[in-house]
């Protein structure tokens, strides 16, 4: 029990790493007018009923690190792969799910092609991002959880013996 809750910890940690920098990146993507038709955030307002922005950053992060950080924390110890790739594919998976029912659903079409050609492939590059983030930052985590466990010699307890 002990040990799903530090994977969880781990994955909510990992995925609020990634999340900062995929929103760093789509900050980014935007001041430079790259892809102007497609907003992830507003996107996610829309999927849940709303045209606000704040809206969608909240779900932005709430996917981010509620939903996909122990979702891949319970997936990324079953596999022999480095972290950062289990994370790339754990994220290829998630936009695959995108691409087939969400953007749909939000009527951009399949793959979102209606928003242009670029944009399945500017959308996965961005969930790649997020995917190699979250991977490393997961198995990063394992480091600083082992140090944190792991008991320290302090200098008052050297100087005592």
């Amino acid at each position: 029990m002990k040990r799903q809750r530090i994977l969880i910890g781990r994955g909510l940690g990992a995925g609020l790493v990634a999340t900062v920098v995929l929103s760093l990146v789509i900050l980014l993507k935007q001041a430079l007018g790259v892809l102007p038709q497609l907003s992830t955030i507003s996107v996610l307002a829309q999927m849940v009923g709303y045209q606000s922005l704040a809206v969608g950053w909240i779900v932005h992060f709430f996917v981010g690190v509620i939903l996909w950080g122990p979702l891949y924390a319970w997936i990324d110890p079953k596999s022999s792969y480095p972290h950062w790739f289990n994370g790339i594919m754990f994220a290829s998976v998630v936009w695959l799910g995108v691409m087939l029912i969400i953007m749909p659903v939000e009527g951009a079409g399949l793959f979102g092609l209606q928003l242009g050609l670029v944009s399945p492939t500017a959308t996965l590059m961005l969930h790649w991002i997020y995917g190699a983030v979250l991977g490393s930052a997961f198995g990063s985590s394992r480091l600083w959880v082992t140090q944190m466990a792991t008991p320290q010699s302090s200098p008052v307890a050297s100087s005592i013996s």
